[in-house]
């Protein structure tokens, strides 16, 4: 029998937790621990180890961004992170997929939206919503910094690899990549499987973050 996906609820607000722990627990999706700040989500995630951490941004004291900074560590088991925003264009929330974190879900999200989002990204695939995401990066994405490291993890792809990440980073899923490609779904899998670990990556998002810093897309691109 399949094990329960265990989830740790990290938001300030009472009724926001009440009624994801509900929404939750009517999917058959374990809510194991509550926190109330950034501190007590880290606490409670070494403590029970969820598979998923839905955590909202803004708290009292540690925020949420600082708290997945420390929960993502690169340690084996890790839970997933998926980010609580009430704004769908928050300079937080792009720092915190930078940070590690698997997506973002704005708080008004439906009930059938807030479950499937939970199991998409315990199964390892990043939470895209592919127009709001691709805004966030176009307006939080810095250019410079340590670029030259990027693009030297970008000089390890191999053209078709490059062609893949910057048509990830356009929002397009594996099945449109396929089709513009005329490849194999599976076949796009592989590549994209191959991007990811050759750029250390840890999903979809951090490939778009790094396609946009690097410029290899930028803002005025088009699919």
């Amino acid at each position: 029998m399949t094990e329960p996906l265990r989830v740790l609820l990290a938001d300030d607000q009472t009724l926001v937790r009440t009624g994801f722990r509900m929404i939750l627990g009517a999917d058959g999706i374990d809510v194991v621990a509550e926190a109330t700040n950034g501190d007590e989500a880290v606490e409670a995630a070494r403590r029970t180890r969820p598979d998923v951490v839905l955590m909202d941004i803004r708290m009292p004291g540690t925020d949420g961004l600082e708290a997945t900074r420390r929960i993502l560590t690169g340690a084996p088991g890790e839970p997933r992170v998926l980010i609580l925003t009430t704004f769908d264009l928050d300079q937080y929330v792009y720092a915190a997929l930078s940070a590690g974190a698997s997506g973002f879900l704005l708080k008004d999200v439906t009930p059938e939206y807030l479950a499937a989002a939970v199991r998409t990204v315990r199964t390892g695939d990043a939470l895209l919503a592919p127009a709001i995401t691709r805004r966030l990066v176009r307006r939080f994405a810095q250019r410079g910094g340590d670029t030259a490291a990027h693009h030297r993890d970008l000089a390890s792809l191999t053209p078709r690899e490059l062609e893949v990440l910057g048509l990830l980073a356009r929002g397009l899923s594996n099945a449109e990549l396929a089709a513009r490609l005329h490849l194999a779904e599976a076949t796009v899998k592989t590549h994209v499987a191959r991007i990811l670990a050759k750029l250390g990556l840890r999903d979809r998002v951090q490939a778009v973050i790094v396609a946009y810093e690097t410029g290899l897309v930028s803002a005025g691109d088009r699919t």
